[in-house]
């Protein structure tokens, strides 16, 4: 692309004079927040079914006082569902039930989860059919909720039995209240509209939600959420999807990026239930009885106080319930949440693909089904001997089962999927983790026991160095672990400031340590092999060509991907976890189409999200097949050579630059770098540092060379020269190549005097034209403008926006509008660049690779301008 470089043919404008008061750019600041504030009506106004229920929610619940409590147990009885209210006829309950909550979180989640569901759902498929979706699945999926309630109440089910009640006016434990039922209904129903991408992950993250709050928190509402998930999953897939969608329903292949996504969910979820059961302070549900091995119990300061005075106390009762409220109630609480900590830090290892993560996974399965068991074990020996409770062993029993089943459908996934897992870390990672978990724990250990011997005398009672020592372990496992072997939490408690600060900080220190430690090892980049394959990469370049920008591809700091059978290459660039190519695939025609998917294909077993940057449409083509998303972040400009003839009033500019240069003195020399004379690379040397200096901003690279990148034999390079020797302008041109040879050129590097010829940069690529159809070449293009485009009357999708206003933000620096305005000087064919990208959940990622590869010496300060840059944009 061309280096961006102020327009030659214009001149700066006049600062404009400050107003009174306020600054221009304030009041233009001032309007932009109005005019942003003017799109919020229109976007509510396409969705008036969403706020339509949103305000009747709010204002029920204001009115009746139920947002801060519930609703009161006499209007609870009234509009609440459960198996007692249909048994006694109120059926209009199963509709009223949606539009109230039990308290002030779930109004909030219940409002945030009908924007992220209802009001998409509104505009894809219409206001009627999301209304339907919403009270069908509230209605029918109370109705299957209540039906397997009163089945499994019957067949003897513990949990179940708990949740049909008997409602009179002071006891409703059996209804409940919330529109979380009908939303997720609606969620699952309007998947079926969505991408496959899309499609696959909405289902997946509210299907999972709706599983792990049925099993582990198992209240009412949580049961009729599992019948409205069957309810909207079915309905959506037959009414909006037809037989495509149902198809989707069912488990199908994915790439080894969704692979190992869809893996490392599956693999959290065995922590993420028993989180529920804390955050919601319900342990109703079958597989909430082992809370505790993920995120503890929760001691009460009456709990202290029954040890510590009640009649079964006894001392070493009452130092552990004063040890753990104590946890309990400061940052040491962490400890309690490592075992949830540790597995959603492996499933960032799952999701990178890493193979050393899989082995952690592998390890903490095994050693959660070995706690399972042992905690069943030691919970049955508890009540085995108390007659009154046999039918709790057995549910205990049929539970535990069920509970066990899960690390071990966890290892079953991961030893099928295990080929997805093959990402190596660099050499010497783990010896590195492991190196700095002991060094944590020698270096932690020594300050506990140093720091807790000399202020002993604030402990009560007055540990002895071999109990501190002894200690030391019990404050980095979670106090459950220490109960289910027999080991007590605490011989001693510390009464005294600096005491209970090392008591509450040595297991979160430790584990933040390792913790870290650990999430780097799965983060960072794998070990690659890299293979010098650039002479062939360069070989099939010369040979079969590619895009206007192809050439761009031999430049230093790419890597090649050759295809297996070796007709097309991309270049590209890994930055963090993307890579990112340098334009289309190139090499035989016929085998570019394959190489988007191959080369995507490549980039999923190396754990790297892929992005084809600055491609043309044939690129884009391939990707849409592949339901990506694209949008244009370049625009190409192309003159076709043979019938170029500078005649004509639209070429006026183009004719009196040529005439001037005559007039002036002004010759057009070509050259290449290495046998320019010196004379001339230094005068450009100066140019290139002028426009540096002058900007205050670093050149760009990637796709925009720089002075490095002229020293190419195969670059052409054609300056502006007066009499004197004095350098007025230069442009290098890159050749484009089919069958061997050059067929068309690319313009690249743009430099001209701020004291010389103003009309340099026409009469060079006007000259350079002319000198190239002489030749025999087809076309020559201008490169392409980046974060500029023409106006072809196309609705931008917000992510264009942003771009749009990321070309305004650099405008003043870098010019690249202007640019583009002056390329339509010589009446060029507009052609889009493209960037296509599979997951736009990695546009974060995305953007900080495009910025790195672009910017990657910026410097705080350069940093700190461009950003007032795009403060002003904005």
């Amino acid at each position: 692309m061309t280096s961006p470089a102020a327009p030659p043919s214009t001149t700066a404008e006049p600062a404009a004079p400050r107003e009174p008061g306020w600054s221009r750019r304030s009041l233009d600041r001032v309007r932009a927040w109005l005019a942003g504030l003017a799109t919020v009506p229109r976007l509510l106004a396409k969705a008036p079914l969403t706020v339509t229920f949103l305000v009747v929610f709010w204002v029920v619940g204001l009115t009746t006082g139920s947002v801060t409590h519930g609703p009161s147990n006499r209007l609870l009885v009234d509009v609440g569902a459960g198996t007692a209210s249909v048994t006694a006829g109120r059926w209009w309950t199963l509709f009223s039930y949606g539009f109230w909550a039990s308290g002030w979180t779930p109004y909030v989640v219940s409002t945030l989860l009908a924007m992220v569901t209802m009001l998409p759902a509104e505009r894809r498929i219409g206001a009627l059919r999301t209304a339907v979706f919403f009270l069908g699945s509230q209605v029918l999926g109370a109705l299957l909720g209540i039906a397997a309630m009163e089945i499994g109440a019957t067949a003897g089910d513990l949990w179940l039995q708990e949740a049909v009640t008997t409602v009179t006016r002071t006891a409703v434990d059996g209804l409940s209240v919330g529109p979380s039922v009908g939303l997720t209904g609606v969620g699952l129903a309007m998947s079926a509209s969505l991408t496959a991408l899309w499609r696959r992950r909405t289902r997946l993250l509210l299907l999972i939600g709706t599983v792990l709050f049925l099993f582990y928190a198992g209240e009412v509402l949580d049961i009729m959420r599992a019948g409205a998930a069957f309810v909207g999953l079915v309905g959506g897939a037959v009414v909006i999807g037809g037989r495509r969608s149902l198809r989707d329903v069912r488990i199908r292949p994915s790439s080894h990026a969704e692979t190992r996504v869809l893996v490392a969910i599956f693999a959290a979820t065995s922590a993420l239930g028993p989180a529920i059961t804390w955050f919601t302070d319900s342990q109703s549900g079958p597989l909430a009885i082992y809370k505790d091995l993920f995120v503890g119990d929760t001691i009460t300061a009456d709990d202290v106080s029954g040890a510590c005075s009640g009649p079964q106390s006894t001392p070493v009762l009452c130092h552990q319930f004063r040890a753990e409220y104590l946890i309990n109630n400061s940052v040491g609480v962490v400890v309690l949440f490592v075992p949830v900590l540790i597995l959603a830090v492996v499933a960032v290892g799952l999701w990178r693909g890493r193979r050393m993560a899989w082995w952690a996974a592998v390890l903490f399965e095994v050693c959660l089904f070995a706690m399972t068991l042992r905690y069943f074990l030691y919970t049955r020996h508890i009540f085995v001997n108390d007659p009154t409770s046999r039918d709790v062993v057995t549910a205990l029993t049929v539970y535990s089962v069920g509970l066990l089943l899960v690390p071990v459908a966890v290892l079953a996934a991961l030893f099928l999927t295990r080929s997805h897992f093959q990402v190596r870390a660099e050499k010497g990672t783990a010896l590195t983790f492991w190196t700095i978990a002991v060094l944590a724990f020698l270096i932690v250990g020594a300050a506990y026991i140093k720091l807790g011997y000399d202020a002993r005398d604030q402990f009560a009672p007055e540990p002895t160095f071999q109990q501190i020592v002894a200690d030391y372990p019990k404050r980095l496992v979670p106090a459950p672990y220490l109960a289910v072997f027999g080991t007590t939490t605490a011989d001693f408690v510390p009464v005294g400031g600096w005491a209970k600060a090392l008591y509450e900080l040595t297991g979160p220190v430790f584990w933040l340590i390792v913790l870290g430690g650990l999430f780097v090892a799965f983060w960072q980049a794998g070990a690659r092999r890299k293979v010098d394959n650039s002479g062939q990469a360069e070989a099939l370049l010369l040979k079969n060509g590619g895009s206007t920008l192809a050439y761009m591809t031999t430049w230093p700091g790419n890597e090649y991907w050759i295809s297996p059978d070796g007709r097309a290459a991309v270049a590209y660039r890994v930055i963090g976890t993307t890579a990112l190519t340098m334009g289309d695939p190139y090499g035989e025609p016929d085998a570019r189409h394959a190489a988007v998917a191959e080369f995507t294909e490549y980039c999923d077993a190396q754990g790297w999200s892929p992005c084809f940057y600055s491609v043309t449409g044939e690129t884009k083509q391939a990707c849409d097949r592949l339901d990506w998303s694209a949008v244009q972040v370049a625009e190409d400009t192309l003159l076709l050579l043979p019938d170029l003839a500078f005649t004509g009033k639209k070429w006026q500019d183009v004719r009196t630059a040529l005439n001037k240069a005559g007039k002036a003195g002004i010759t057009a020399h070509w050259y290449t770098w290495p046998t320019a004379p010196v004379a001339i690379q230094e005068q450009v040397r100066a140019l290139s540092e002028e426009w540096v200096a002058d900007k205050g901003l670093p050149e760009m690279g990637f796709t925009l060379g720089g002075l490095k990148e002229l020293d190419d034999a195969r670059v052409r390079i054609l300056a502006a020269v007066d009499e004197e020797g004095g350098l007025h302008g230069i442009t290098s041109w890159l050749p484009c190549y089919r069958d061997g040879e050059p067929v068309g050129w690319t313009l690249d590097f743009m430099r001209r005097s701020g004291e010389g010829f103003r009309g340099v940069m026409e009469f060079l690529i006007a000259t350079a034209a002319l000198g190239f159809k002489e030749e025999g070449a087809e076309f020559l293009s201008l490169s392409g403008a980046p974060l500029a485009r023409i106006d072809r009357g196309e609705q931008a999708v917000p992510l264009q926006r942003v771009l749009d206003i990321a070309g305004k933000a650099l405008e003043p620096v870098y010019g690249f509008r202007s640019l583009l305005a002056f390329k339509a000087k010589f009446q060029p064919e507009y052609l889009p660049l493209y960037m296509a990208y599979p997951d736009p959940a990695q546009l974060p990622a995305i953007g900080s690779a495009i910025g790195k590869a672009y910017l990657p010496h910026t410097t705080p300060s350069q940093m700190l301008r461009l950003s007032r840059q795009f403060t002003a944009a904005g």
